[in-house]
C-alpha cells in the first residue's frame, strides 16, 4: 500500500478539520510544511504540563486549550483492555507501591531487551487497576501537579475516545486522537495484541481511515507494517536518537533517517516522529543548532514530520530559552517552537497546549 500518497492527497480535509478552530482566527497562510498547511499541534499525553499525564483530566485539559490531537500510550492489562499509562511499569505514575494487596506483584522482567522491577500493567485486571490512582512522574519538575496525586483513575482507551465523542457532541469540534502502541512485540510474545482491540474502538467511534483525524504511532516496525495492511489510518514511525526498534535489533534508527531508509519508512508509513533534536541539533554547550535538514528529507520522500516533545521547564530547554535559576522555572518555549517551525514541521507534540497553539498562531501571523 502505497501510504505516502495518502497523505498529500487525503490530509488535506482532515488538517482542515483539526485546523478550524485556527484558521477561523484569518485568512489562510501558506506554510512550509508537506501540505502547505498549519502544523498540528498533539497534547502530549494530554496537558501534562499542567495535569497529571494520561489522566481524563490531562486529555481534557488539552482539548479545552487549543490542542488538535490528544496523545494516549496503549498498554494492556491482563484481560486485554487497553489502558493509557507511558509505561506497562507503574510504580512511576500510580500509587500501587502503596497497596499492601498488591505488594506479591512485584516483579522483575525484560522488556525490549531490558530488566526492568516493579509492577506491570499485564499483572493487573482492569477492575484491579481501577482501584489505583495516578501520580506526577516528575515531582521535581511538575511540582504543583503533585497536589492532584491520588485524585484520578487509570483510564482505558475507550474512555479515552468518550471523551472526546462527548466533547464533539458538545461543541461540534472534532479533537483527533494520536495513540501510540507501547512494547508492541512485547505484548504480542504474552498474548495480548494491541492491534485489533485497538483498531475496534477507533472504528467505534468514527476514526476508521485516512480522512479522520487519528494517526497510531509505534516506536517498532513490524506492528506499523502489520497495520498498514489492514487498516488506512495513517502510521507514524516513531524514531529516537540513539538505539533502534526492539523488534528489529539490527536496524539503527540512524539508518533509518537516510534517503534509502526515508523511502522505505514511506512504504508503510504516512510520517515520521522524530525525537526534537533530530529536527534542530544542539552544541556541545546546550543551546540550538542549526536544521539537519531532516524535514526537508522527509517531505522529499512524502512523509509528514511530527518532532517530540516541547516542554515549557528549564529542564527541556536549550539554554537560549531558559528563563530562571531552577529545572523547573519556565522558559521562553513557544520561542523554541517558532524555530522548529520555520523547518516546515507537520505538527508537533507539546506537554503545554496552550502555549504551543500561541507559538503557533505568532507564527503563522508573521
Amino acid at each position: 500500500m502505497q501510504r505516502f500518497f495518502l497523505i498529500l492527497f487525503l490530509v488535506t480535509g482532515t488538517t482542515a478539520c483539526n485546523m478550524q478552530s485556527r484558521a477561523n482566527d484569518g485568512p489562510a497562510q501558506s506554510m512550509p510544511t508537506l501540505t502547505g498547511e498549519p502544523p498540528i499541534i498533539i497534547a502530549h499525553r494530554g496537558a501534562s504540563g499542567n495535569v497529571i499525564e494520561h489522566t481524563l483530566e490531562a486529555y481534557q485539559r488539552g482539548i479545552d486549550l487549543g490542542a488538535d490531537f490528544i496523545e494516549p500510550d496503549l498498554v494492556l492489562t491482563k484481560d486485554g483492555v487497553l489502558v493509557a499509562r507511558h509505561e506497562n511499569e507503574i510504580s512511576e505514575t500510580t500509587n500501587v507501591a502503596d497497596k499492601p494487596e498488591f505488594a506479591d506483584r512485584k516483579t522483575t522482567k525484560a522488556i525490549d531487551g531490558s530488566d526492568h522491577s516493579g509492577w506491570f500493567t499485564e499483572d493487573f485486571t482492569l477492575a484491579e487497576l481501577k482501584t489505583l490512582r495516578a501520580k506526577e512522574r516528575l515531582p521535581d519538575i511538575r511540582a504543583a501537579n503533585t497536589a492532584d496525586d491520588g485524585k484520578f483513575e487509570i483510564p482505558t482507551f475507550e474512555e479515552v475516545l468518550q471523551l472526546i465523542k462527548a466533547h464533539e457532541e458538545k461543541t461540534g469540534k472534532r479533537v483527533g486522537v494520536y495513540p501510540e502502541t507501547k512494547h508492541p512485540s512485547y505484548f504480542a510474545s504474552i498474548g495480548l495484541s494491541h492491534e485489533k482491540p485497538m483498531l475496534e474502538l477507533l472504528a467505534k467511534y468514527g476514526f476508521a481511515g485516512a480522512a479522520d483525524p487519528v494517526f497510531i504511532q509505534s516506536f517498532e516496525v513490524g506492528n506499523l507494517r502489520a497495520l498498514d495492511k489492514i487498516t488506512d489510518i495513517r502510521l507514524v514511525q516513531l524514531v529516537s536518537e540513539r538505539g533502534g526498534p526492539a523488534d528489529m535489533p539490527d536496524l539503527d534508527y540512524a539508518d533509518m533517517l537516510t534517503a534509502d531508509g526515508l523511502a522505505e519508512i514511506a512504504s508503510y508509513a504516512d510520517g515520521i516522529g522524530p525525537a526534537k533534536d533530530l529536527v534542530i541539533a544542539r552544541s556541545l554547550l546546550g543551546y540550538l543548532g542549526e536544521p539537519t535538514g531532516l524535514v526537508a528529507a522527509a517531505h522529499k520522500a512524502g512523509l509528514a514530520v511530527h518532532p517530540w516533545t516541547f516542554r515549557a521547564e528549564n529542564a527541556f530547554l536549550p539554554k537560549d530559552f531558559q528563563k530562571g535559576g531552577s529545572a523547573s522555572d519556565t522558559g521562553d518555549m513557544k520561542a523554541e517552537i517558532g524555530a522548529f517551525l520555520a523547518t516546515g514541521i507537520d505538527g508537533f507534540f507539546s506537554d503545554n497546549p496552550r502555549e504551543a497553539v500561541s507559538a503557533a498562531r505568532q507564527y503563522s501571523d508573521k
